[in-house]
């Protein structure tokens, strides 16, 4: 069939339009995590100034996880009426503006006030993106989706590795300015896509007629519930790794190992991505890949309580890298599965679904710990949230929605039909 555009949604498909819409997934991917991950390396200093406890450092940590399972389906809805590359922007910018708001803080409230803004914008982001990629991208869905979460894991590590030596310095030691600083980049992002964001081939809307545009998810459909619940395994494994390692190496003695542990977790997801970007568009219909990450997601939860020492941060690091395997397979199944109008609910529901699952299994790991007197049985909490990545690709039907071709207004292109 002739993969050359004939309908409204999709951009025109050359070399140089495929590349360009890569480079701008890229970066909107860094943005999703940028102005969040410059928090930690100034942590102890903002808890220093404004005289934080210890709960709202967990606050603090864990509002923008809130504000990413809450805001996800508003967003779906600024989608439906905006379109999904203008609501990218609108994301950004909002990001921004929470991040450009730290400049100004002077106790606790406007902290969390701009956080809330800065967490907003993002999860109105992250929906965003699979619809993006289905538009820009519907040949390479794959290939997109690993890019763009490939930015978003160099996201994480860029603001941990200069907040400290690089941008602290320049604002003279301000953390208040060094956190808005990453408004910066978001807004150069925002006006990168658009000025040079990739043109339908087709003067109609980019992101679908609003008037005929929907964005409340069906929740009767399996392919916004399994989707979800998978993602959130990725999530929980994560998360749950980041915040009970230190707990766990802390209580059998080994506090030096805190900081490797940890790094090597973070560090972990990059090999996954980069590996996903050579190989996404030959897995990215088949359930295995997504149990083989399953079951080493689990054997690497059990290897961190199973071991002290430097094999407990080899697992860490493999922790990351089933974590990161699976968010980007993840990611390339409501484009995958979903026609055109039914992304961005279903993208929405799926990160409503997925970090909601995810805190469920840090709060429910946190009351084992409680109740066990040991840190271990929070990681057999984390492994039993991983049991859906094991059991529910196999009742996905991957051949749904394949792109062959065109995307025509309609939402149909060759094979381009929803799985029951």
């Amino acid at each position: 069939m002739n993969a050359s555009p004939s309908g409204p949604h999709t951009a025109t498909h050359t070399a140089g339009n495929l590349a360009l819409a890569l480079g701008l997934l890229w970066l909107a991917g860094n943005a999703l995590r940028l102005p969040i991950l410059a928090v930690p390396p100034v942590i102890n200093t903002m808890q220093a100034d404004l005289g934080m406890s210890g709960t709202q450092v967990g606050i603090l940590s864990g509002l923008p996880v809130v504000l990413f399972a809450a805001v996800a389906l508003p967003g779906s809805l600024m989608i439906a009426r905006l379109g999904a590359v203008p609501a990218l922007m609108v994301g950004l910018l909002i990001a921004a503006l929470g991040s450009g708001l730290r400049l100004f803080v002077d106790g606790v409230g406007m902290l969390y006030a701009a956080t809330i803004i800065l967490g907003a914008g993002i999860a109105v982001m992250q929906p965003s993106l699979p619809a993006v990629v289905r538009q820009w991208t519907p040949l390479h869905i794959g290939l997109a989706t690993a890019v763009f979460t490939n930015g978003l894991i160099v996201g994480e590590i860029i603001p941990v590795a200069l907040m400290l030596p690089v941008v602290m310095p320049a604002v003279e030691g301000s953390w208040r300015a060094a956190l808005a600083f990453w408004a910066l980049p978001l807004v150069a992002i925002a006006l990168l896509i658009l000025f040079t964001r990739p043109r339908p081939a087709a003067p109609a809307a980019a992101g679908g007629a609003p008037a005929r545009a929907h964005w409340w998810p069906d929740w009767r459909h399996p392919h916004v519930w399994r989707p979800g619940l998978i993602l959130g395994s990725a999530n929980g494994a994560y998360f749950g790794g980041n915040t009970f390692l230190p707990g766990y190496l802390n209580s059998i003695g080994h506090p030096d190992l805190v900081g490797a542990a940890l790094t090597a977790l973070n560090l972990g997801q990059l090999p996954a991505s980069l590996l996903l970007l050579v190989i996404a568009s030959r897995i990215e219909r088949r359930a295995w890949p997504f149990v083989a990450l399953g079951v080493g997601t689990i054997l690497c939860l059990a290897g961190i309580v199973a071991t002290a020492g430097t094999w407990t941060v080899v697992f860490a690091a493999g922790l990351g890298f089933c974590a990161a395997g699976t968010l980007v397979l993840s990611l390339t199944l409501p484009p995958l599965l979903r026609p055109p109008a039914d992304v961005a609910p279903t993208s929405a529901a799926m990160f409503a679904i997925g970090y909601s699952q995810a805190m469920l299994m840090s709060v429910l790991g946190g009351a084992a710990w409680d109740l066990s007197g040991t840190v271990a049985s929070a990681f057999v909490v984390i492994a039993l949230g991983v049991v859906p990545l094991l059991l529910l690709p196999a009742t996905i039907t991957f051949k749904s929605a394949a792109v062959t071709g065109p995307v025509h207004a309609g939402g149909s292109a060759g094979s381009d039909k929803a799985s029951p």
